[in-house]
């Protein structure tokens, strides 16, 4: 994990029953992007979640690339996709 959001997350998916696999900081193929979390279910179901920080959830470039990550997993039929935002 590469900043607090994703060290406090990884906990909590570490603590989940029906997670089997996490991995992070998963490169998407033929880009320069990486997703946070890339898990697979006992279900054989994966889910995929991005960590960010509040103050950055409307920047721009923040929402382009989030939206190219939820494209690019829809793509390969993995719905289960979400945002793990700070607290503050």
């Amino acid at each position: 994990a590469y900043d607090a959001v994703q060290n406090a997350y990884v906990d909590v998916l570490s603590s989940r029953n029906d997670i089997v696999e996490i991995r992070c900081n998963v490169p998407l193929e033929d880009m320069d992007y990486t997703s946070d979390f890339l898990c697979i279910k006992t279900s054989g179901e994966m889910l995929v979640r991005e960590c960010l920080y509040r103050k950055l959830i409307t920047k721009p470039m923040t929402v382009k690339l989030l939206e190219v990550s939820r494209q690019y997993w829809l793509r390969r039929g993995i719905t289960d996709w979400g945002l793990i935002i700070n607290e503050e």
